[in-house]
């Protein structure tokens, strides 16, 4: 796992851009996994900002992305359809149909995860797996004790999880208690890892992903079991991390030292 701890979130952001463009650049039909959510939003628009220069295409890429949540169609405001629309979707030249999402709207949630599960295997699996984390440890939506050989299915939110995503909702509008989401192992089986974590909220976390025992209690600690992870931090993000000094001495400043 490289552990790259850069000076703020705004730096964090770029050279996690970086990052992508240098992935599909080194492989053709790059097929990306795609994350939600307050962290990606700046991510997105950095390379959504890169296209418009013609810097970044994704026209020969293919993506799937995380989650979605059960009982929303993807019209809905909050559906992760519509936000990767409004994020990235409708500003890039991905081609028609190569963008892909769980439908939370299917009449058998259960049946759509394994054909969302298989959708991502018939691509011959994700290339670069971009992830966040929650501050329960989560990543996707697998909540503290998902099993670690866990494949795409339906997962019940905690409430702490749910409490958290209720700003994205009108008032009076409850949170869904379920969710679509890629497994563990599923994420585990992805060639390349990206997880972005900022800000003093998700110290904890990042701290028992890192550092901590592998435990399906600290869902994202499974990647520590990864060949090729790589964590972007900003300062306030690391700060509880024992051995900082030490990351910044393998990557100065996040640099992409290869060892």
């Amino acid at each position: 796992m490289k552990i790259l701890i850069l000076p703020d979130q705004g730096d964090a952001t770029i050279r996690a851009a970086d990052m992508i463009c240098e992935s599909m650049a080194a492989r053709a039909r790059t097929v990306l996994g795609l994350a939600t959510g307050g962290t990606m939003e700046p991510l997105y628009a950095e390379l959504v900002a890169r296209h418009r220069q013609g810097r970044l295409t994704f026209a020969d890429a293919r993506s799937f992305n995380l989650d979605e949540y059960v009982g929303l169609a993807p019209r809905h405001p909050q559906s992760y359809h519509s936000y990767m629309h409004r994020h990235l979707f409708a500003h890039v030249d991905f081609a028609p149909g190569a963008t892909a999402l769980p439908d939370g709207s299917a009449p058998d949630p259960d049946a759509e995860a394994d054909a969302y599960e298989a959708r991502i295997a018939a691509a011959g699996g994700i290339d670069l797996q971009l992830l966040g984390i929650g501050r329960n440890g989560h990543i996707g939506f697998n909540e503290p004790t998902s099993s670690l050989c866990s494949r795409t299915r339906v997962k019940t939110l905690t409430e702490s999880t749910r409490a958290a995503n209720a700003r994205f909702f009108a008032e009076g509008e409850e949170p869904p208690t379920c969710a679509i989401t890629m497994g563990l192992a599923t994420i585990l089986d992805a060639r390349q890892v990206l997880l972005l974590a900022f800000g003093a909220e998700k110290a904890p976390a990042v701290r028992a992903m890192i550092e901590g025992p592998v435990s399906a209690f600290t869902p994202a600690s499974v990647l520590q079991m990864h060949r090729r992870a790589t964590v972007i931090l900003d300062q306030a993000a690391a700060s509880m991390l024992e051995l900082r000094e030490y990351y910044h001495t393998v990557h100065p400043d996040g640099a992409p030292a290869l060892v």
